[in-house]
């Protein structure tokens, strides 16, 4: 029997578009008042008609998306920045044009703001209404998974963690156990058999109750799923290829999830080349020229400005470091850039002069500190003269911290992946650095997670990440973070 999930998010999608026009009709009636518009019967009317209309084309383009499975609260609240700013834009227009009216604009704008604000409040209680509905066990999505890679076992996790997204894993099909199988994940058989049920489904093509929510006892697993997610090698091409045309038979949706080497993972992203569609396993935002362009865009008008107000403060910090440690102001060394490439960075001297600079990270209590050192360190002071790297195009403000030498050495030999995080600029501050991965790494786990920071960070950049990380790097000075050392 074909279960109603669809049917169910849609009517959320119908309850939800409802609510966004009982909010915008509401609060047309409340805010004109208030305005001193309610007295003008003709303009109310086109405000009411404009909005309504504005609204209903922007949710063709912008309807809810808090149906999804797997969808953040923050993409919820951009998603209604979408639909409000587009409501707000056509609502505008055609008020310009239905009646020529001198503050319309900065009443339309006025509204926006109000409305965005109900829209977000409806949309966090929809939300939390949809997961309860789904906790309870309705609106839920079947779920087969095929195959005995490492992959198959961290997919399941991801699916059941979570019960408000509605996923019900009914087992897995492999000819081989699966190691480490989690609790909870039943073993359904091995190929043959699934090929079996297969046979039977399409032969017998069994009909369906459409006016049941669940599938019928005797049904076998394969019939009553809703989804299947294949996890198997290309050698086995032809059972792929029979599990996608039962899919499409049957109207179920098919998933190939890339396999695991070891506990190596692909995260394969489809690119074009000419009429041939290929995947790369790391798709960087700042291969685009335009983001390129607002990064060093921003760097480059930053960091003068940063750079301006550091030459009277040069004087003083020299002043101080002079006193307590005898030698040059500034220390450079050569650390590992963009592609790999060596360039020299700069930072106000915090240690005595030593032999190990090249050699070793700072520990809590080093010696080689000395007090103004110390406390340039804590508070990220030492780290200014690194705007003129930036300035120079050797790092970025926001990118992952450039490695000494020797350790990208040692390192890239330990760490799979560790070379990926020279894809981009290296940075004065991080994303590693800022969410608990700063200063010396004791142990190899802690610079794998920094690198594998590193690389989310790569792959996942935006100006509004890079002005989060900023944030959080200027309240660091303030708190000073108890790996700065």
């Amino acid at each position: 029997m074909k279960r109603k999930y669809t049917n169910s998010n849609g009517m959320i999608k119908i309850m939800v578009a409802t609510t966004d026009f009982i909010i915008t009709n509401l609060l047309l009636a409340v805010l004109p008042w208030m305005c001193g518009y309610s007295h003008n019967d003709g303009l109310m009317h086109i405000y009411f008609i404009a909005a309504n209309v504005a609204m209903l084309v922007s949710q063709y383009y912008f309807h809810t998306i808090i149906h999804l499975r797997k969808v953040s609260f923050t993409q919820v609240i951009v998603n209604v920045l979408k639909l409000v700013a587009t409501q707000a834009i056509i609502m505008a227009l055609l008020v310009h044009f239905m009646y020529s009216h001198a503050g319309h604009v900065n009443f339309i704008i006025l509204f926006a703001a109000i409305e965005y604000f109900f829209i977000i409040t409806s949309r966090s209680l929809e939300q939390f209404f949809i997961k309860k509905f789904r906790q309870s066990g309705r609106n839920t999505r079947r779920v087969i998974l095929i195959g005995n890679d490492p992959a198959v076992r961290r997919l399941y996790k991801e699916l059941v963690e979570d019960a408000s997204t509605g996923f019900k894993v009914m087992g897995y099909y492999a000819d081989d156990l699966l190691a480490e199988t989690p609790e909870g994940l039943k073993y359904l058989g091995n190929l043959e058999k699934l090929n079996n049920q297969l046979n039977f489904i399409l032969e017998k093509n069994i009909v369906e109750d459409q006016n049941s929510t669940t599938p019928d006892s005797g049904c076998c697993p394969a019939d009553s799923a809703d989804e299947f997610f294949v996890c198997l090698s290309h050698g086995e091409a032809k059972e792929i290829t029979k599990i996608m045309r039962f899919c499409d038979k049957r109207a179920k949706h098919f998933y190939y999830v890339p396999r695991m080497f070891g506990e190596y993972r692909l995260h394969l992203t489809p690119e074009v080349i000419g009429d041939i569609q290929i995947f790369t396993n790391h798709k960087e935002p700042l291969t685009k020229l335009s983001n390129r362009f607002i990064k060093r865009t921003f760097d480059i008008v930053v960091s003068s400005i940063v750079c301006i107000c550091l030459m009277p403060i040069i004087p003083i910090v020299a002043i101080c470091i002079k006193i307590q440690s005898p030698g040059p102001i500034f220390f450079k060394q050569k650390r590992t850039g963009i592609n790999g490439v060596t360039f020299e960075m700069i930072k106000f001297r915090s240690m005595h002069i030593n032999k190990d600079a090249d050699k070793e990270q700072a520990t809590k209590n080093d010696p080689r500190k000395f007090a103004f050192g110390n406390f340039m360190r804590k508070t990220n002071i030492d780290e200014l003269p690194q705007f003129f790297n930036v300035l120079k195009g050797d790092m970025s403000i926001v990118g992952p911290r450039p490695h000494m030498l020797l350790h990208t050495e040692m390192y890239s030999k330990l760490i799979d992946k560790y070379m990926v995080r020279h894809f981009c600029r290296p940075g004065i501050t991080g994303y590693a650095q800022v969410t608990g991965y700063r200063g010396e790494t004791k142990e190899l786990w802690q610079m794998k997670e920094r690198v594998k920071r590193d690389i989310w960070y790569i792959e996942n950049w935006s100006i509004l990440l890079d002005l989060y990380i900023i944030a959080k790097t200027a309240i660091s000075i303030f708190v000073p973070d108890k790996n700065a050392y």
